[in-house]
């Protein structure tokens, strides 16, 4: 199917580039960007192959669509020979009406789904390959579209500069010498700022895939967004090489976290502070915490529709709480949420040993509730 990209498909595209640049653990950004693919595209299966050090195998296979039960029943997991070899051998990308008819496919182990419609896209860093996104079966369609192509092209993209970043800021929270800060530095500048301008471009180059004004109006706003990325990024090169790495400000931090928010709500949400927050969490319950708070504005961003959103974080009585409130549609549990966010933000609680919910409002809207045992 030949055309332009619709207003919901930039939109999920918009929503994907956001989502799996929210996290800087390695692992949640991998799972969120084939979660985040395999919904752009309506595909039923996903799975993100990531590369050994040879460059010749799969060391790791994040799947999507598939229950524990069922990837228990198929035994080991691809290591890339086949079809999905194909990829490895020449990372471009690649799409079939029926992966049967490829003559490099081979038959499906015992146990495996049936799966017919493919989509493979590489996932590059820097210009060398680090894995490659797999798709399966389009959902109420015969086969991917050329749009469907483009799309998943643009969403690899980010996804490598996703990837480079969580690498980059599991270096810096690990460094101990001068030296190790000047190459980070480096490297921010010669490669993360590239490829975020590399992203730029090819978002600005989805705008000819519509003809809708609103859409074209949030593609040229989330490139603005890249652009103060960048600007971040030269004030953290700045840090870099200026000072020694310290504690981070809770204050601070989710001031500014908030405030990148904002662009994407189109109005300036609240926050509030209770108790002494910035004396009452360490370093790692930081990082923790502000990663809810990033997942759960996304999660806002993408579904509630809201026009107010509170942020309150509290440090009382042994306990630091989250509370983010919005008036948007609200939260249906029983319905499907396409994702894993409630979940990650609830296992991030209890590897701390605390709770998270979330309830509806009785006036409208949506209440987050995220609270652990103060270290």
């Amino acid at each position: 199917m030949n055309g332009l990209a619709g207003p919901l498909q930039l939109r999920r595209l918009l929503g994907a580039v956001l989502t799996i640049g929210s996290d800087l653990e390695l692992s949640a950004v991998l799972r969120r960007i084939i979660e985040a693919a395999t919904e752009l595209v309506d595909a039923r299966y996903g799975a993100l192959g990531v590369l050994d050090e040879s460059r010749t195998e799969l060391s790791e296979f994040i799947t999507v669509g598939l229950d524990e039960s069922e990837r228990a029943e198929i035994g080991e997991l691809p290591r890339g020979h086949g079809l999905l070899g194909v990829l490895i051998a020449d990372p471009k990308p690649l799409r079939l009406p029926n992966l049967h008819e490829h003559p490099d496919s081979f038959g499906f182990p015992p146990h495996h789904p049936p799966m017919t419609s493919f989509l493979g896209v590489p996932v590059l860093i820097r210009g060398e390959a680090f894995g490659n996104l797999y798709l399966c079966d389009k959902a109420g369609d015969d086969a991917f579209s050329d749009i469907d192509q483009e799309l998943v092209i643009a969403l690899a993209t980010a996804a490598g500069v996703a990837i480079d970043n969580a690498r980059l800021h599991s270096r810096v929270a690990n460094l101990v010498v001068f030296e190790d800060r000047e190459r980070i530095a480096r490297d921010l500048h010669d490669t993360v700022i590239q490829r975020l301008f590399a992203v730029g471009l090819g978002l600005q180059g989805v705008v000819r895939l519509t003809d809708q004004p609103a859409v074209v109006a949030r593609l040229e706003s989330a490139v603005d967004e890249l652009d103060t990325t960048v600007r971040e990024i030269r004030s953290a090169i700045f840090e870099l090489h200026s000072t020694r790495l310290v504690g981070s400000s809770v204050r601070q931090a989710t001031l500014q976290l908030v405030a990148e928010a904002s662009r994407t709500f189109r109005f300036e949400p609240t926050i509030r502070f209770d108790g002494p927050v910035d004396s009452s969490v360490d370093g790692a319950l930081v990082e923790q915490l502000l990663a809810v708070v990033r997942e759960a504005l996304a999660n806002v961003a993408k579904h509630a529709e809201a026009s107010a959103v509170e942020v309150t974080i509290s440090a009382i009585d042994g306990t630091v709480a989250l509370v983010i409130t919005d008036d948007g549609v609200g939260f249906d549990q029983s319905a499907p949420s396409g994702g894993s966010g409630l979940d990650n933000m609830k296992a991030r609680a209890a590897k701390l040993g605390g709770e998270c919910s979330v309830e509806q409002r009785p006036e409208g809207g949506t209440v987050l509730r995220w609270a652990v045992p103060r270290s």
